[in-house]
């Protein structure tokens, strides 16, 4: 086992958050050292809790179509990284899904990261992402101002259901950002530059 394989063993064994949880610990991430796209999000929900697979819900459909990616695409793991800030469902908060856990980001992330030296481009998806790695900011800007933060990072909002009325209030992220965005995950996976 090489030193890659080693980590993500310890990640899927992890178990720093039991008893702190609503559920039994489930980490759920797709990581590979050869990963060009890290799709950088905040935590599984319910129903990639009891799947395993992330994004496999109604978020993961229109995360998917916002890149322009198929299936197949976002679930090749030698390309695309999935790596949220907590990797086990943190239940339910007022409003929706708790926050993150910090621990997974504290224990895992930095080398989790240190192993995928290909990655090309970090979609930073909803504000926990952001604030995780550009430190505290209105989400609105930021993906606004998405241009600011390339070509290392996108920004953009969580594709929750709530997505579909933040994007009838600002329509200029189907028409101005989401053209960019699908251009910068084909060149990502592709292997080439923005």
């Amino acid at each position: 086992m090489n030193e890659f394989e080693e980590l993500l063993a310890s990640v899927r064994a992890c178990r720093a958050c039991a008893g702190l949880l609503p559920v039994d610990p489930r980490p759920v991430v797709q990581v590979s050292p050869t990963a060009r796209l890290i799709v950088a999000s905040q935590a599984p929900g319910s129903k990639v809790h009891a799947s395993g697979v992330p994004f496999s819900d109604a978020s993961g459909d229109r995360l998917r179509e916002w890149m322009g990616v198929t299936d197949k695409e976002f679930y090749d793991a030698a390309k695309v990284a999935i790596l949220p800030m907590g990797f086990c469902y943190p239940g339910k908060a007022s409003g929706g899904d708790a926050p993150p856990r910090p621990e997974c980001a504290e224990l895992w992330r930095d080398g989790l990261l240190a192993q995928m030296p290909q990655a090309r481009l970090t979609l930073l998806v909803g504000s926990h992402a952001q604030n995780h790695v550009l430190g505290r900011g209105r989400m609105l800007d930021r993906v606004r101002d998405y241009g600011d933060f390339l070509p290392g990072y996108f920004p953009l909002p969580h594709p929750s259901w709530r997505s579909t009325i933040w994007m009838r209030h600002n329509p200029w992220f189907v028409a101005d950002v989401l053209p960019v965005l699908r251009d910068a995950v084909r060149r990502a996976l592709e292997g080439s530059w923005i």
